[in-house]
């Protein structure tokens, strides 16, 4: 029977069990295991993983734990013990493409209504997300851990909060998004891409006195979706602010 230490920082630690969490884990195991697959059997997604320390070296997912290592794993985008020269995935988009879990409907369109490109539909499977994921080098948005644990997905972020307006700050800060911020560009029904139209082109679909009051529009390249400043805007406005303060 082999054993290792191992010992989780920061916000993994969100993902262990009360006793297991900030503390060091002796773990006993008896059969041949990559790293991946030993950060994973404590419910720790790969994809939430930054930076791996076998015995103070930094090694890939593709490691294959040895009896006494001491393996510190430290999460993505927060501080930890320098850098290192090996890569745990390449580097991804900026901004990245998002493919949404079916359960996050709202925190889609608070990130669509920010300008960022969200693919979802509420009958996606974990088998469709995955896919889309690795074909479309998308980042996965989910609640669900053991869909990050699928070894096709490259990027992925588990959200915590289960309120969208927190979810939508939540998902802001982990991804450093606040510079790529472009609000009202993005349909929030079907992500397609809006674009200034001609009222004129329109008036024909507009209510009397949509038609009376409003003179600009903005329509959907994908779905045809209308949108102007209504009686609504302020609210938007207000929301959009409220999401642009980094935090």
């Amino acid at each position: 029977m082999a054993q290792i230490r191992l010992h989780f920082y920061q916000s993994l630690n969100d993902f262990l069990a009360p006793s297991l969490s900030h503390t060091e884990i002796i773990h006993n195991f008896d059969r041949k295991a990559s790293v991946k697959d030993m950060i994973e059997s404590f419910n720790v997604p790969h994809t939430e993983v930054g930076l791996i320390l076998a015995n103070g070296i930094a090694v890939d997912f593709n490691y294959i734990v040895q009896d006494i290592d001491y393996i510190r794993i430290y999460p993505a985008l927060e501080d930890s013990p320098g850098t290192s020269s090996v890569l745990l995935r390449p580097e991804p988009l900026r901004p990245p493409l998002f493919v949404v879990d079916t359960n996050l409907g709202r925190l889609v369109r608070y990130l669509r209504l920010l300008g960022f490109d969200c693919l979802y539909r509420n009958d996606y499977d974990d088998d469709a997300i995955a896919q889309i994921a690795s074909e479309q080098l998308r980042t996965v948005l989910t609640r669900d851990r053991s869909l990050l644990q699928r070894k096709i997905i490259t990027y992925g972020y588990f959200v915590r909060s289960d309120m969208p307006k927190i979810q939508t700050k939540e998902v802001l800060k982990r991804f450093d998004l606040y510079s790529f911020l472009k609000p009202l560009s993005r349909c929030t029904h079907c992500n397609g891409k809006l674009m200034e139209t001609d009222k004129r082109e329109i008036a024909h679909r507009l209510k009397p006195l949509t038609r009376q009051h409003y003179d600009r529009f903005l329509i959907c390249s994908e779905c045809n979706q209308i949108y102007w400043q209504g009686s609504h805007s302020l609210r938007v406005r207000h929301l959009i602010n409220e999401f642009s303060i980094k935090r």
